[in-house]
């Protein structure tokens, strides 16, 4: 695309400031010359924390950085997105953020317990007997569990403790019925530019468990989204975007109850004959020298797999479904979650069929020359 690309960690490296000094270098690395000449930063930092810092520096010092630390702030919290979505009249689940520990030590060394409490007001808020509960800054469905009772959900909130992914209190969620598959839908906006949201959505699928993250192991497909599904993910992406360039994923699922139109048995007999053609894929990702070694031949090795894959009539079997049950449930459709750093390059391109690279390059060309926002406010 003849765009220029600078090389700039942000991990094991020191940013200094104080009495007019700044400076931002690793152990054998001075990278204040390339800052100085830099017109836009990609933030590709895989750490949520490590990407809201970088935004904040790096915009300090007058760089447009995509995506802007607004959204890094926003996509850092789910319910942060899930408040932004609410706002702006995008259709979300049931959800209740309780700002409290499951239990305090106090300075004498005594715990106080307040599972019971916390337990209450999320039981009292969803009502419902299923409950989805997960960390506010979690990744990949770690650490989020389905609750089926009250003692499954004291149990839960016994368990946990404050951390980086969930700091202060607990989210919880209505379970949906969303069948067997979620969706991950890409919106684009370059400066100057409406937003742009890519017709093929990344289905996230599995019989495994209540939750699709490909992170446990869920299969991939690439499934057309309808006009109106569409249109609702550019609001939402709107709702957290709020700069003027940027690059989300957005997480949705079809609340599809017992609107089920095919056997469970039958999915997971397709499942089951794609297992070893996906596995495959697995192992292609997981050889880890290859791909350091020589990554054009491993790429080319990664698409050869998920080509095999997806020539499968199993593939194009539980393809259809879903865009079935998508158009189906068009009205249904939930959004519950923003990425600003789209993880699963690799199957957002071969099987969703969008390079994520081109509009994030697009989206810093589209504002080259331009001051932050801070700046020109």
């Amino acid at each position: 695309m003849g765009i220029d690309l600078k090389y700039v960690p942000f991990r094991k490296i020191s940013v200094l400031i104080g009495n007019g000094v700044f400076s931002f270098k690793s152990q054998r690395t001075d990278y204040n010359p390339i800052l100085k000449d830099v017109a836009a930063i990609l933030n590709r930092a895989q750490s949520k924390n490590r990407r809201l810092y970088s935004a904040n520096i790096l915009e300090g010092l007058g760089k447009y950085v995509v995506n802007p630390q607004i959204t890094e702030f926003l996509c850092f919290s789910k319910f942060r997105t899930l408040l932004e979505f609410w706002n702006s009249g995008v259709p979300i689940p049931r959800t209740v953020y309780i700002p409290c520990d499951s239990h305090d030590l106090t300075p004498t060394g005594l715990q106080i317990h307040h599972e019971e409490a916390v337990a209450d007001l999320v039981q009292r808020d969803l009502a419902t007997r299923r409950i989805v509960v997960k960390p506010d800054a979690g990744t990949h469905g770690r650490h989020v569990g389905l609750m089926e009772d009250r003692d499954s959900l004291l149990k839960y909130l016994g368990e946990t403790e404050p951390s980086i992914i969930n700091p202060v209190g607990f989210v919880a969620q209505e379970f949906i019925e969303k069948w067997f598959y979620d969706l991950r839908i890409i919106v684009a906006k370059e400066y100057g530019a409406v937003p742009y949201c890519h017709p093929t959505a990344l289905a996230r699928a599995g019989l495994k468990d209540f939750r699709t993250n490909t992170y446990l192991g869920n299969m991939v497909f690439g499934a057309n989204l309808p006009a109106g599904v569409q249109k609702m993910a550019v609001r939402a992406a709107e709702a957290v975007g709020k700069e003027e360039a940027w690059v989300l994923a957005l997480d949705a699922m079809v609340s599809v109850g017992e609107d089920r139109f095919m056997d469970d048995e039958y999915i997971k007999s397709e499942f089951e004959r794609l297992e070893p053609p996906f596995q495959k894929v697995k192992e292609v990702k997981q050889d880890l020298q290859a791909k350091s070694r020589d990554f054009r031949a491993w790429n080319m090795s990664l698409e050869a797999a998920f080509n095999a894959y997806m020539e499968e009539e199993s593939y194009d079997n539980i393809k259809r479904i879903i865009e079935k049950s998508v158009e189906a449930g068009k009205e249904r459709v939930l959004f519950h979650e923003a990425n600003s750093c789209p993880e699963f390059w690799e199957q957002t391109r071969l099987v969703a069929g969008i390079n994520l690279a081109v509009p994030l390059l697009k989206c810093a060309k589209s504002v080259e020359g331009r001051t932050s926002s801070r700046e020109s406010n």
